[in-house]
């Protein structure tokens, strides 16, 4: 693959042009991957979920700006952002709204933003995404952001993809524990309570903690501006001690609560700190590994199931689908019957 070589230096105008082959999933795109995959597992990769009005896209925009312009003379690293966008019903392209609020992160080479359409991915997930991360992974970028879509009801996958998952909640949405009730909280590493200069977020931040409490004995809370600790963290460990049944101890996260106002830059660096905390729980408790090694199962498993239906769908003898179909929707099958049908010729009668 000619494109992959210059990938690996740097070039931009190739990486553009093999994402657009990753995400169309062309045979080039593929053998790229292949090339590619060797040079993958540096990256952090960080997911950003939410419900929407949370406003992840403009929490994006500043957690990439700060990377690039990190504060008390730190190194920048380079930044890949991947933000899944709601697919246009007619077109099934991108409304690439997300484009439109990172504009001042345009020109940096240090930055790459790719748009891609959700095409009905009910994860709030492209089934492309993970191959788009793993070409940024390879093309050198330290830092990967994938923001989802913001459905809000169903955005666990992201959990199976990151190495750490902030949740977004905002005070005013009218349901202070919506992402509760959408079991998203569950998957959080960091929450992030957005918009914290609006009125409630004292109640919203209280449920949360209220919902912690459950699993964790004490969250910690870190606020912008409160001077206590580094980066106005407070000096506790967000990080438990825990015992195996057989005695020996272990490190459990509690995630923390981080409050941020993403359209001043508040609580940035707060959120920054509470990430590269997660970094280092996750290699000093070997977590990071356990994650690596579900998320490569995962994706060995869909890409297997995907395969092994394509192969059936070729040995299938042609009319053959479309006839069970048909069936099924006149009512003589019911939908098992009709797989059993499929598979082993059993006429379903």
């Amino acid at each position: 693959m000619h494109l992959v070589p210059d990938v690996l230096a740097g070039g931009r105008l190739a990486l553009a042009r093999l994402l657009s082959q990753v995400e169309n999933d062309t045979p080039e795109g593929r053998a790229a991957l292949n090339e590619l995959f060797e040079h993958t597992g540096r990256a952090h990769l960080v997911g950003v979920t939410g419900a929407p009005g949370t406003g992840k896209s403009s929490l994006v925009n500043q957690l990439a700006r700060y990377y690039r312009q990190p504060a008390q003379g730190g190194d920048p690293r380079t930044v890949a952002v991947v933000a899944v966008d709601p697919s246009s019903p007619f077109t099934g392209g991108a409304i690439l709204g997300d484009r439109v609020r990172m504009r001042d992160l345009a020109g940096d080479p240090g930055v790459f933003i790719r748009s891609m359409a959700a095409r009905g991915s009910l994860g709030g997930l492209a089934h492309a995404t993970a191959s788009l991360v793993q070409v940024f992974d390879a093309a050198g970028f330290e830092i990967i952001l994938i923001e989802t879509v913001g459905a809000g009801q169903a955005e666990v996958d992201i959990a199976r993809l990151a190495h750490t998952t902030l949740v977004v909640e905002a005070p005013g949405l009218g349901d202070d524990i919506q992402a509760i009730k959408a079991g998203i909280l569950e998957i959080a590493d960091v929450l992030v309570v957005n918009k914290a200069d609006r009125p409630g977020v004292e109640n919203t931040e209280r449920a949360l903690r209220g919902m912690l409490q459950l699993a964790h004995p004490a969250p910690r809370v870190f606020r912008p501006g409160s001077g206590v600790g580094h980066h106005g963290f407070s000096t506790g460990k967000a990080a438990e001690e825990s015992t195996r049944n057989d005695g020996t101890e272990v490190t459990v996260w509690s995630p923390p609560i981080v409050r941020t106002v993403a359209t001043e830059g508040d609580g940035v660096p707060e959120l920054v700190g509470a990430i590269a905390r997660h970094y280092e729980h996750l290699k000093s408790s070997g977590d990071w590994e356990l994650r690596v090694r579900a998320r490569l199962q995962a994706e060995l498993d869909a890409l297997l199931r995907d395969g092994l239906v394509a192969r059936w769908r070729e040995r299938l003898p042609h009319g053959r689908y479309q006839q069970i179909l048909e069936r099924l929707l006149a009512r003589e099958i019911a939908p098992r019957q009709a797989v059993a049908a499929l598979m082993d010729g059993n006429p379903g009668e």
